[in-house]
């Protein structure tokens, strides 16, 4: 989860590498879906997906835990039915 969107666009003004990015060149550099970014600088989304978030922090030269915050409960990132694990596991 973001912690917050105006520290996002404001280590994208001010990264740890380089110069300054739009949302079209950390995009770029990222390799992350540009309406993402997008969405995530204005604070209209709120999350991003495991693999997006290590590639915006590697762009911007800021360690990940900096912009997101870990779930609150493995749980909620656990996709698979059944959990928690029945008697029988």
């Amino acid at each position: 989860m973001l912690r917050d969107a105006q520290i996002f666009r404001w280590i994208m003004e001010n990264p740890g590498r380089g110069k300054p990015y739009s949302i079209r060149t950390l995009a770029d550099a990222s390799g992350v879906n540009r309406n993402t970014v997008e969405k995530l600088a204005k604070g209209a989304q709120k999350s991003a997906d495991v693999n997006d978030a290590h590639s915006l922090v590697e762009a911007l030269g800021v360690g990940v835990l900096v912009l997101f915050m870990p779930p609150s409960s493995p749980e909620l990132d656990d996709p698979s039915p059944g959990y928690p694990p029945s008697q029988k596991e």
